[in-house]
């Protein structure tokens, strides 16, 4: 049976360094209220575009609840199959239940009852259960219709970065992180040749960045636009 890839929490993916913008606020606080122990809501789903910061946002819960309860988080993906130890089977000593990309869960009734099983062995004792996928839950494609309920009973936000306004926000924020500045044309500019995920928006100020350091020149449009055609790569130092 197809079971889910799981990976150890990174330590890098944490609410502080969490790029927010308009398109995120709402998860972001979401997320918070489920990490913290002292907030009654232990239930959460997000759901949005790739490269919105879903990821981000798990990995980070997981983390903060590893570091309270000292009990595991794992973070566990639909994305990835592999024959491992059975979800079920770490239930018991886990400390909540975060899995993503639940659009790319199978058509197999076997593993439509195991995630039905282990959501309400989480959710009955109190555990938290965080979950993510591209889609709104009654957008999910072979979903037990009543995990869809149980998931609307909870908190459940959209992420979303696409639009023009977040992106000059993370943009900036990427930069103020650096302790640099830039002007409108610069961040315009890397916007209309740049992709809507996050990453690849990081990765092409990062290549500006690393030019002028190289040059030791000031970030400017001209400075953008020779980045941009030289295509730097990553470990340029």
């Amino acid at each position: 049976m197809q079971q889910f890839f799981d990976f150890p929490v990174r330590s890098d993916c944490t609410f502080d360094n969490f790029i927010a913008c308009d398109g995120n606020a709402g998860a972001l606080q979401f997320s918070r209220r489920v990490a913290d122990p002292d907030d009654s809501e232990n239930l959460l789903y997000l759901h949005g575009p790739a490269g919105s910061g879903k990821t981000h946002l798990l990995k980070a819960i997981g983390r903060v609840i590893e570091e309270t309860s000292k009990q595991p988080a794992p973070y566990l993906t639909f994305r990835e199959a592999a024959t491992v130890a059975d979800l079920s089977s770490r239930s018991a000593r886990a400390g909540a239940l975060i899995v993503d990309d639940l659009h790319l869960m199978p058509d197999d009734s076997g593993i439509r009852a195991e995630v039905w099983q282990v959501f309400n062995d989480f959710h009955s004792s109190g555990r938290p259960v965080i979950m993510a996928g591209l889609y709104a839950p009654r957008e999910l494609p072979y979903l037990d219709d009543h995990l869809v309920s149980r998931l609307l009973w909870g908190l459940v936000a959209r992420v979303d970065v696409s639009d023009d306004h977040s992106r000059q926000m993370i943009l900036k924020k990427i930069a103020g992180d650096r302790q640099v500045r830039i002007t409108d044309d610069v961040v315009d500019f890397i916007l209309m040749t740049t992709s809507r995920e996050v990453g690849a928006l990081i990765s092409a100020f990062d290549a500006v960045y690393r030019l002028s350091m190289v040059l030791k020149r000031r970030i400017t449009l001209p400075l953008a636009r020779e980045a941009r055609e030289r295509q730097l790569p990553g470990d340029l130092s």
